[in-house]
């Protein structure tokens, strides 16, 4: 699977168990349909550079934000597994899931 058109980009810092610095940049493809799918679904691809092998991975969902979102979700176990640790901007969850009540959440209504 191709990359294809980048949407999404972010650059982290990682840390080798032996403590050396690297850094790892990853980038979030364009959903779109997928077409092996017979219902309809989406396809989300990323790629990890700098960690691992740079091969592109893929999340599907039965819409683009779905297979977005999964593919954000992907990439954040695939780093999790790793022994190495990772920081974006001090932060070890990398901003790369957002819970309820967090600033930039929408606003109750109703």
């Amino acid at each position: 699977m191709e990359l294809g058109e980048v949407v999404a980009e972010r650059r982290i810092e990682g840390r080798a168990p032996d403590g050396t610095p690297f850094e790892v940049v990853i980038r979030f493809g364009a959903p779109r349909t997928d077409p092996l799918s017979d219902n309809d679904d989406w396809v989300c691809p990323h790629r990890i550079d700098g960690f691992g092998d740079g091969a592109v991975g893929a999340a599907h969902g039965v819409d683009s934000l779905q297979a977005l979102l999964l593919s954000v979700h992907a990439v954040g176990l695939k780093l999790a597994e790793s022994d190495s640790t990772f920081d974006w901007l001090g932060m070890p969850a990398l901003g790369l899931t957002v819970a309820p009540g967090q600033p930039g959440q929408p606003a109750k209504t109703g």
